[in-house]
């Protein structure tokens, strides 16, 4: 102890839960298990909702990676910064900036840690999403994936003369020449608005003032009207996207969260079936 959680049929941090005793890791394991046993879960039919898979704790920063495996040969396109603490029980993930504040050679060290990952999976072609633990001058892969990042969060990337992810993807998909492509020369960043309690959404208020923040992008709300939301860990949805983009990450990072301020979710309990 401390050990995470985490089951294998389900993604975005939900049901993963830290435990720090053996009491804590049974009532996680139980409350895992019936979330894997829920209808929502079941009807995936995945073979691996019968595991729950338990590793150590890792402290440190975490970091996300995007990259392409180009004929075996890693290419780091972003390194996204997680500044706010995941420390548990739950995991949920909120801000993400890029370029990464951490330093040259650490980065460097990430990249070589993700190559000797490319290598030992035979990924060969194709783009790929990591999350690693940073502490020091050491780094631990906690997932690596041949995909690229999820939900809307490509949005806050651009490469070359402003292509997307999803472009330089297919590009390369095609043989096409992209691994010249730099990341833009601008700060951004996203922020998964996270739901703060159980409920129906009623709506959104104050959404005019949040976007007029400057370095705002956009703010997608996802969540729809009378739609139920359900908070981590067994929840699966955020309530929407913020995007930012300027000088530098510090700056990106305080127009997030200014935006997330402004904002205001209603929120009503949801009433129980009888």
């Amino acid at each position: 102890f401390p050990c995470v959680l985490k089951p294998l049929a389900l993604s975005g941090s939900r049901g993963v839960i830290r435990a720090d005793t053996p009491e804590e890791f049974v009532q996680a394991f139980e409350r895992i298990q019936k979330l894997l046993r829920s209808p929502e879960v079941g009807v995936l039919r995945e073979e691996t909702s019968e595991f729950i898979q338990v590793e150590n704790y890792i402290d440190g920063l975490e970091i996300a990676v995007e990259g392409l495996a180009d004929r075996g040969k890693l290419k780091v396109l972003a390194i996204f910064d997680k500044p706010d603490p995941l420390v548990g029980p739950f995991f949920e993930e909120t801000i993400y900036v890029t370029p990464s504040r951490l330093e040259p050679s650490i980065q460097a060290e990430v990249a070589r840690t993700l190559q000797r990952a490319v290598d030992a999976l035979g990924l060969f072609h194709g783009p790929l999403h990591a999350e690693l633990r940073v502490k020091g001058k050491c780094n631990w892969i906690l997932e690596i994936a041949a995909r690229p990042i999820g939900g809307l969060c490509a949005r806050s990337l651009r490469f070359g003369n402003g292509i997307s992810l999803e472009e330089l993807i297919i590009r390369h998909a095609l043989d096409e020449p992209v691994t010249h492509l730099g990341r833009e020369e601008a700060s951004s960043g996203v922020m998964m608005i996270p739901i703060p309690q159980e409920g129906i959404y009623k709506g959104v208020e104050q959404l005019e003032q949040a976007a007029q923040v400057p370095g705002i992008e956009a703010i997608e709300i996802t969540a729809k009207l009378r739609q139920k939301l359900v908070p981590l860990p067994e929840g699966s949805s955020y309530l929407g996207f913020i995007f930012a983009r300027g000088d530098s990450p510090q700056y990106v990072d305080s127009a997030l969260r200014e935006a997330h301020r402004k904002l205001r979710f209603v929120i009503s309990s949801s009433l129980p079936v009888v």
